[in-house]
């Protein structure tokens, strides 16, 4: 769509990840579900959206060390339908920080809030302590294409590719990964059994969806993303084959707000 993405990451503290793991399939629905309620309850009542918003999801439950970890990633196109008015809302930033969506610390209280919620309606048994604070990080993403390809690279490859198990000798196993951090190639050396236990964690539950779409990218809201299609003139299907034969998609501009 034409907007600036945002790449959105909901993560679960420490404290309740020991509940994650023995309610699997109850939690991680849970995460997903109130990240999507957070972020759609935020474009409702912003300004300069006011609408409804679309978002694509993927659930993560491993860190790059394969530790477990977790985390619901949200892409988002920072715009909203206003069905009422027949609107499309875009949200620019002011002054330098043109690249800007919502407030990380706002969103992390309200995740927060409806996912201790969601817990307690459950019947589950919160530990006797967890943080104040929660993490939620937001980051501009351009077109959204890159952060697409990142997050579906995990879908059907898997939480580690072959080439990044470097060494498998005298009982050993040594895989490569990338630190958050420092952005630099680091290795784990771990015993065959455990690195066996590191990747078999990371197994969802029979059935369960790891990736869902929300708002109007959701499956059900073909007809409306078909006719912004039209209306923006911004369609996947028409594209230009430049002299080389190499295909690319026609993108077009789009103001603050349109009407449909």
């Amino acid at each position: 769509m034409p907007a600036e993405y945002f790449l959105l990451t909901f993560t679960l503290p420490d404290e309740l990840r020991p509940l994650a793991w023995q309610h699997q399939r109850t939690l991680y629905d849970l995460m997903i579900r109130c990240s999507w309620e957070t972020l759609k309850t935020f474009a409702q009542n912003d300004p300069q959206l006011q609408g409804k918003a679309g978002a694509i999801s993927v659930l993560h439950t491993h860190s790059r060390r394969l530790d477990y970890h977790p985390h619901v990633h949200m892409v988002m196109p920072a715009a909203t339908i206003d069905a009422d008015k027949r609107l499309w809302r875009t949200k620019k930033g002011k002054g330098k920080n043109t690249a800007y969506l919502f407030n990380h610390k706002a969103l992390a209280k309200v995740f927060r809030a409806k996912m201790l919620e969601a817990i307690r309606e459950e019947g589950l048994e919160l530990p006797a302590r967890y943080p104040e604070t929660w993490v939620v990080d937001v980051k501009s993403v351009g077109s959204g294409d890159k952060a697409l390809v990142y997050l579906g690279r995990y879908l059907y490859k898997g939480v580690i590719q072959e080439k990044d198990i470097i060494a498998c000798r005298d009982d050993q196993v040594t895989f490569r990964y990338q630190d958050s951090k420092t952005k630099k190639m680091q290795t784990r050396t771990l015993s065959g059994p455990k690195f066996l236990w590191l990747i078999l964690q990371h197994v969802l539950p029979k059935g369960f969806r790891r990736t869902r779409n929300f708002g109007f990218l959701h499956a059900n809201s073909k007809r409306v993303l078909a006719l912004l299609q039209e209306l923006l003139r911004l369609s996947p299907i028409k594209i230009l084959v430049d002299a080389k034969g190499v295909t690319k998609t026609t993108l077009l501009a789009c103001p603050y707000e349109m009407r449909l």
